[in-house]
């Protein structure tokens, strides 16, 4: 069935994208704690760096903020399409990389400082493909538990994401938007990356 294109589909994206711009970290932790994330700790304006700076209840909001504003557009998007066709699923999963992306390139920080995108991107996928984002938290928490580090989770979790994708849906256009988001996040990890390999980042 084809796609009709109306003037609230056509706004979707874009309205997507301005809601994932949102740093919900920073304004979190500076009305909690006073502080600006960007200048403390690791620098990051997600979860973690909100917890560890500015305590558990600034994490655990920041982190449900930072899911459902990719999961709220994408829900959104899937209720007004049925996600049928390729049409549909590719509408759908635009709106989730939309959010994605505005938490990557937030608008309102002028394109910077935007976070690592993990959260953002399971609430996106979590609408797409509830089942492969079961199995990338497990894989995140196994990750978590075996390296004592949260990005080594993050990072496995990413890379099994589009593969969980691919054996829940059968689709392209899911599972390449998928490995779209993992590079983002591999991309943002770049750092944590090079401290893993060299055996200096952080540990639980």
């Amino acid at each position: 069935m084809p796609l009709h294109l109306t003037p609230l589909l056509i706004a979707l994206p874009a309205a997507a994208y301005l809601l994932g711009s949102i740093p919900f970290g920073l304004l979190l932790a500076s009305a909690m704690a006073g502080v600006d994330l960007r200048k403390v700790g690791s620098g990051n304006i997600g979860a973690t760096n909100a917890r560890r700076i500015a305590g558990n209840t600034a994490g655990a909001l920041t982190l449900a903020a930072d899911v459902l504003k990719a999961a709220v557009p994408t829900a959104v998007a899937l209720w007004l399409t049925g996600m049928e066709g390729p049409a549909g699923r590719l509408f759908v999963s635009i709106v989730a990389l939309a959010a994605f992306f505005g938490h990557l390139f937030p608008l309102y920080l002028h394109f910077r400082s935007g976070g690592k995108g993990v959260a953002t991107a399971a609430g996106g996928f979590l609408v797409l493909s509830p089942s492969a984002v079961g199995v990338a938290l497990l894989v995140f928490v196994l990750g978590v538990c075996w390296g004592r580090r949260v990005s080594l989770g993050s990072l496995a979790a990413a890379a099994v994401l589009p593969v969980a994708c691919w054996v829940a849906k059968g689709s392209v256009v899911i599972t390449l938007s998928a490995l779209l988001a993992a590079v983002g996040i591999f991309v943002r990890h770049r750092g944590n990356i090079r401290r893993i390999v060299d055996g200096t980042e952080p540990r639980i």
